[in-house]
């Protein structure tokens, strides 16, 4: 498979990860209706709060993601970045029900969503500097 066609396959992955964000905003502005959260507002009923949260901390998530990813599939490989990539949408998608049904239990999709950042970054790192080192 060429190069390009591999990294088809990650911008996939992003933007399904861009359109689950876009699906969570949906969710919020259904929340803040729901709950009669009026704009600018982001506070005052709490199961709004848990949406808004939610989706806020999802868009901090990306922030590290989307580079990540696409560098862990340049610097180390393609499918590992796809792979994780499904693990981090799964893990975020699993984040973002378990905080608006009831926040302590949010632990198990963020973790999995840190996790698998962490191992896109330390793919991509390891790859890079092992290009420096070996030319």
């Amino acid at each position: 498979m060429s190069v390009q066609a591999e990294m088809a396959y990650v911008s996939v992955i992003v933007m399904l990860a861009l359109l689950e964000y876009l699906y969570f905003g949906v969710a919020v502005g259904r929340a803040r209706l729901r709950h009669g959260v009026d704009a600018p507002s982001v506070s005052g009923d709490e199961h709004f709060e848990r949406f808004h949260r939610a989706h806020q901390n999802t868009l901090e998530q990306l922030v590290v993601f989307i580079p990540a990813v696409y560098a862990a599939a340049y610097y180390a490989s393609a499918l590992l970045a796809v792979g994780l990539g499904v693990v981090w949408l799964v893990a975020r998608a699993h984040y973002f029900r378990s905080y608006i049904a009831e926040p302590t239990r949010r632990g198990i999709g963020m973790i999995a969503t840190v996790v698998t950042s962490v191992l896109l970054i330390a793919a991509a790192l390891v790859g890079a500097v092992r290009l420096l080192l070996t030319g």
